[in-house]
């Protein structure tokens, strides 16, 4: 089960979207280390992310998946945004410095395919920052956030899957150490919850937030991937049948 784009933007619009939002932008602020003339990539739903880095970088794109939907964004000015497939970005190698993935590789139909694909398109020494539900989480186990769909992972299954996909694992950190009600009297409080759970309950927050660098030195297998996608246009042409009788 996933939310689509509809689903996700009103849940960001909300009292409770706008709290997680603040929230994890914390939880990235602690790991993340500005990059002179950065190229940066969301992937997924980076978007309400996107504005507090874009400054600071030569160029931003929004990357947003075909299994959910895309908006336009930035909100004013062309649009720097896209409709893609995880698995075949349409970007050459070696064409990003960061990417920056929120809920995408919970809804990847195959994760490491997408970390590969993603290393693909970094550039050396490129960096990919990961937001990814925590599977002990109490966000995992409610629906009402878009947290609570796809797959959670726990902080040793990412780590494998980083390293499969030939990335050396960095910083970590979490968010969302509060649980995610709807009422506003408890939301007021939320941030206060948040700092007294970091510090001793984190192993259970919403969201795993992890920063790894695209390792170069290392021989991996090398299998043709045949697209498992069949395009098939929307308006096939029929031709004229054959009259048999006709000379």
């Amino acid at each position: 089960m996933h939310m689509d784009i509809v689903e996700i933007r009103g849940f960001y619009h909300s009292l409770l979207g706008q709290i997680a939002t603040r929230s994890i932008g914390m939880g990235l602020t602690r790991i993340w280390q500005p990059l002179p003339n950065e190229r940066l990539l969301g992937l997924g739903y980076a978007r309400p992310w996107l504005d507090r880095f874009e400054p600071d970088t030569e160029r931003t794109l929004s990357f947003m998946l075909a299994a959910q939907g895309a908006v336009k964004w930035p909100p004013n000015g062309p649009s720097r945004s896209a409709l893609v497939f995880d698995e075949e970005l349409p970007l050459p190698d070696s064409a990003i410095d960061r990417i920056l993935m929120v809920h995408a590789l919970e809804h990847a139909e195959n994760p490491r395919e997408t970390l590969m694909e993603a290393w693909r398109v970094l550039a050396p020494n490129g960096k990919i920052v990961l937001v990814v539900p925590n599977r002990r989480g109490l966000w995992a186990r409610f629906e009402h956030t878009p947290f609570g769909t796809g797959r959670p992972f726990s902080k040793g299954q990412i780590f494998k899957l980083l390293r499969e996909a030939n990335f050396t694992p960095g910083p970590m950190t979490e968010a969302l150490a509060f649980p995610p009600v709807k009422s506003p009297t408890l939301l007021r409080v939320a941030f206060r919850t948040e700092r007294i759970g970091l510090r001793f309950w984190p192993i259970f927050s919403g969201v795993i937030i992890i920063e790894a660098q695209k390792r170069l030195f290392q021989g991996l297998p090398v299998a043709e991937r045949q697209s498992r996608r069949v395009f098939v246009p929307v308006l096939a042409p029929q031709g004229a049948a054959r009259d048999a009788d006709a000379s």
